[in-house]
């Protein structure tokens, strides 16, 4: 599975969830947002990540300080070209394994 199938795959799963899709592979000038995603009346900015070993510490490690702070920035962007700030949270959706997807959903992953 290669980064597009698998934010294709998160964006489903997550519309399984009750999320509806805003858009996807949001770019700014900051970094890009895999999803964002709407939860009742606030936003949920998605990073997917895949990786098909867990060297390293796997998927989750590779959400590194510098990698978050990049999200918020863009988040920040999209909610100032927005023109409103509704209540907003961090997700990540974590792949490891190829032979038996491990899929896990982690809310409020990081803070702004």
């Amino acid at each position: 599975m290669n980064g597009q199938q698998a934010e294709r795959w998160a964006a489903h799963y997550l519309q399984q969830q009750g999320l509806q899709l805003i858009t996807q592979n949001y770019h700014s000038r900051f970094g890009e947002i895999d999803l964002i995603m709407k939860e009742k009346n606030g936003l949920v900015f998605v990073e997917v990540r895949q990786r098909s070993h867990s060297d390293y510490g796997g998927a989750i490690a590779s959400i590194d300080c510098h990698k978050q702070h990049r999200l918020i920035l863009a988040a920040q962007y999209y909610l100032m070209k927005l023109g409103r700030t509704p209540p907003c949270r961090f997700d990540v959706v974590l792949m490891d394994n190829p032979q038996g997807l491990n899929v896990q959903w982690i809310k409020n992953a990081f803070d702004a």
